[in-house]
C-alpha cells in the first residue's frame, strides 16, 4: 500500500472522539498518525494500520 507523508487516512473504525480521519506524520515500519478530530498522536505497526484503512486522500 502506498502511504506517503501528509496523506489523510480514513479508517474503518472511528477514534473515541468520533473522527475517522488521520494525518500521516511518519512512515516506515510504523506509522505515526495524528487524529484530525482531537489532535491525539499514535504510533501503529504498518500491518495493523494498513488493515484498517478504508480510503487514502492525497494532497494535490
Amino acid at each position: 500500500m502506498d502511504v506517503r507523508l501528509g496523506d489523510v487516512l480514513v479508517m474503518k473504525k472511528p477514534h473515541p472522539c468520533g473522527s475517522r480521519e488521520w494525518s500521516v506524520m511518519r512512515t516506515g515500519m510504523d506509522f505515526r498518525l495524528k487524529c484530525l478530530g482531537c489532535g491525539h498522536e499514535v504510533l501503529l505497526p504498518r500491518s495493523k494500520a494498513e488493515k484498517n484503512i478504508r480510503e487514502i486522500r492525497r494532497e494535490k
